[in-house]
């Protein structure tokens, strides 16, 4: 395969997923959706194959032309485009995909916060899943955009299930939008600066934290978070969807 106008595999982060449960994990995943469906990477097409078989409206993109060469003359019922993850516009229901690792924050940050996309099925490196899904504590990102959508851990991927192999596992992610927002969209902004204010605001206890955050006294905290049904967890990160739409629903 003769070499991108945009870099060889290093600067791609091509690791093709050639672990077959998992090409029939995410497939099934997006079986339950229903829409049209833009994958994100789609390289040599082993998903992109076996997404084409649900028989859907389907456009797979990749940044290597010559790939993407290849798929268009193998996949012709397909749309396959030459595209940047980074820049392509989301306008499918579905968006799926092998991630490169070193681009998973900005292409899930984009994710969150443009398209009207319905559902998103993907592969990330395992501990940002566990951290996105919230397994073992949230993250702020996560916080931040948990009013408007919901996060699930669907399984590990072994490093040897891909080619070449990278240094860790793989974790498949699925994130669905919400029907009915906890925060209204137009508070979105300012509830995201709440979050971030109570990740960074120093405290030995909760209370505190969202008393500096807040900028409440802590008696007034105390009150918010037992209206919020939050008084057990001991630091944001513990905090589950309903408590922080129940916080900013106090103190917002």
């Amino acid at each position: 395969m003769p070499r991108s106008i945009h870099g060889g595999r290093h600067e791609l982060g091509q690791n093709f997923l050639v672990h077959r449960p998992t090409l029939g994990r995410i497939t099934g995943l997006v079986r339950r959706t229903s829409g049209s469906i833009l994958e994100l990477g789609a390289g040599d097409g082993a998903l992109t194959r076996s997404l084409a078989e649900l028989g859907r409206p389907l456009t797979a993109i990749d940044i290597d032309e010559h790939r993407v060469r290849r798929l268009r003359q193998s996949l012709p019922g397909v749309r396959v485009e030459a595209a940047d993850a980074t820049r392509h516009p989301l306008t499918a229901e579905v968006v799926v995909g092998n991630i490169p690792f070193h681009l998973t924050t900005p292409i899930l940050r984009r994710l969150l916060s443009s398209g009207n996309w319905r559902h998103a099925v993907l592969l990330t490196q395992w501990e940002v899943a566990r951290k996105r899904a919230g397994v073992g504590g949230g993250t702020m990102m996560t916080a931040q955009s948990a009013p408007w959508f919901e996060f699930a851990l669907e399984g590990r991927v072994p490093a040897w299930g891909f080619s070449p192999q990278p240094s860790v596992d793989g974790g498949l992610l699925s994130i669905s939008r919400r029907g009915s927002p906890l925060v209204p969209v137009e508070e979105r902004r300012a509830y995201e600066g709440f979050v971030r204010a109570m990740f960074t605001a120093r405290g030995g206890s909760l209370d505190t934290v969202v008393a500096t955050a807040g900028r409440v006294s802590r008696a007034r905290a105390r009150q918010a978070l037992a209206a919020a049904g939050a008084s057990t967890p001991r630091l944001p990160r513990d905090l589950r969807p309903e408590h922080w739409a129940g916080l900013w629903q106090q103190l917002g």
